[in-house]
């Protein structure tokens, strides 16, 4: 007798799709992402990770979690540092494809817009370094699946667990605040408003104010410093966007070949009688739309609600098709969006050598009209600029410290204009020698001067003007060059400071600067 074995239903069919796309977006980070160097705010992030708190200046608490889990699990190698991120883009992915099921699509639509999310250069790009922006769509896409179980007719008792989500994904990043409201006006303006009669939707939103309250806490004990970074940001560092420029960036970001994707999505909820039903999530992404344009955000505050998008998109293109006899399409649309990935994936993950990339993007100029800051950078986008240089500036501060006497050193500072610069010499420092960093710049001020007087610092690109003010003796001791660096931290100054003109503790509060 012939025995046959039979392979389990989650790895066949739609589902080993789903997961096939999602181990190619992990795959194409772990053996891509470390090619170039730790990014600004990664290094930050480690350094937040030894100052476990509830709250920081300018970000809640799970990123110096993360950063501090990575560190115990994993070490704190680039790779180690960046497993997470890596992992949270390939759960979008397949959730992506289980929105377009839960949606009615079949294996043809669920795959369509998993592919679509891969190719994205958007979503690639946050996931290849660690920053909340990795982890804000995961935790979106997780509250839409959960809520539209529970329209669909599943266990009103999942509001609990959207709870849960939506509590820990206010701890990742407070944007998730606009979603919740975006959701809310969504149901309320649609027949789904029939959700708000059940105990259990308030129950859960209890859950998630009860997660969230820890942090409200620290930074209404701490003057709201997170409020103060958003609209110094706004006023000083963030490129305004116009309302059309903003959306024009949605296009690039979700890259142009998924555009027909997306849009058929609006459509599936606004025209097809099939997403009658899901009207509410239409509504919530023009919600979305409404307020980030009012508030002048950043346009990639967007970025994570396009899975959404994507996964009806698929699923009106799978009914037009099955409706038309379009079958041509049904290799057409997918091949498109992988050519179409394939050529931005060097904008999302550092697949070339630097030289390469910046000879690509001569030819395909991306990014050049997407500007988040206002530091300009010469030959890269600030994605991969902001990865060069920190190791560079780590061994020209350790040259200058060398130079100081031996018996002075143990009293003097290192004191790095932002912390960027500060996290670089925490990150590399101690391996030369050198002690940790002080800064003024956001969480690093709170972390305070330490035990120095001021008698002698090594000050790394702090304004020349601010310096003279704090002291009697300043002189400029090295340049540090980098080539691909931001150009900020480019033919940056190191200066050798003495003759404090108070004590280091009392000066700290002109060193502050929240941004």
């Amino acid at each position: 007798m012939q025995l046959t074995r039979r392979i389990p239903a989650i790895w066949s069919g739609e589902t080993a799709i789903l997961f096939l796309l999602a181990g190619l977006t992990l795959a194409l980070h772990l053996v891509f992402g470390g090619r170039y160097g730790f990014f600004r705010d990664e290094l930050y992030y480690l350094a937040c990770g030894r100052h476990l708190a509830w709250g920081y200046v300018d970000q809640p608490p799970l990123i110096a979690v993360v950063a501090r889990l990575s560190g115990l699990l994993l070490g704190r190698s680039l790779f180690a540092v960046r497993f997470f991120p890596a992992l949270a883009g390939a759960a979008v992915v397949f959730l992506t494809g289980l929105l377009a099921r839960e949606l009615g699509g079949g294996k043809w639509a669920q795959g369509l817009a998993a592919l679509a999310v891969l190719a994205a250069p958007a979503y690639l790009a946050f996931d290849t370094f660690l920053s909340m922006n990795a982890f804000e769509p995961l935790f979106w896409m997780i509250c839409l699946w959960l809520a539209l179980r529970v329209v669909k007719g599943g266990d009103e008792r999942l509001w609990l667990v959207f709870g849960l989500v939506a509590g820990v994904g206010l701890l990742n990043k407070n944007s998730l605040l606009v979603f919740g409201y975006a959701l809310f006006v969504g149901l309320l303006a649609s027949p789904a408003r029939r959700v708000f009669y059940s105990r259990w939707i308030w129950l859960g939103a209890l859950v998630a104010l009860a997660i969230f309250l820890p942090n409200l806490l620290w930074q209404w004990r701490h003057g709201w410093p997170q409020i103060h970074v958003v609209l110094n940001g706004q006023l000083y560092k963030n490129v305004p966007v116009s309302p059309g420029d903003s959306l024009y960036q949605q296009f690039l970001f979700m890259q142009p070949v998924t555009f027909p994707i997306w849009l058929a999505g609006l459509w599936y909820f606004f025209g097809m009688r099939e997403g009658r039903e899901f009207r509410f999530l239409g509504l919530t992404y023009l919600t979305l739309v409404a307020v980030f344009l009012l508030l002048k955000t950043k346009a990639y505050y967007l970025v994570p609600i396009y899975p959404l998008l994507l996964s009806a998109g698929a699923v009106a293109w799978e009914r037009w098709m099955a409706k038309r006899n379009w079958g041509a399409l049904r290799v057409a649309l997918p091949a498109l969006v992988a050519i179409g990935g394939l050529v931005s994936l060097p904008y999302g993950v550092p697949v070339l050598p630097v030289e390469d990339f910046v000879r690509y993007q001569r030819l395909l100029p991306m990014a050049e009209s997407v500007q988040v800051e206002r530091d300009a950078t010469s030959a890269l986008p600030q994605l991969y600029a902001d990865m060069f240089g920190w190791q560079n500036l780590t061994e020209t501060v350790a040259r200058v410290y060398d130079r100081i006497p031996s018996g002075q050193r143990s009293g003097c500072a290192v004191l790095a204009w932002n912390y960027g610069e500060a996290a670089a010499i925490d990150y590399y420092g101690p391996a030369k020698g050198l002690p940790r960093a002080i800064s003024g710049h956001n969480n690093y001020y709170l972390w305070g001067p330490g035990p120095y007087t001021g008698g002698c610092v090594i000050a790394v690109g702090v304004p020349l003007a601010l310096l003279d003010q704090l002291f009697g003796q300043v002189g400029i001791a090295a340049r540090v060059e980098n080539r691909y660096s931001m150009p900020v931290e480019n033919n940056l100054a190191i200066y050798i400071c003495r003759e404090p003109r108070a004590p280091l503790a009392r000066m700290w509060p002109k060193l502050r600067y929240y941004i």
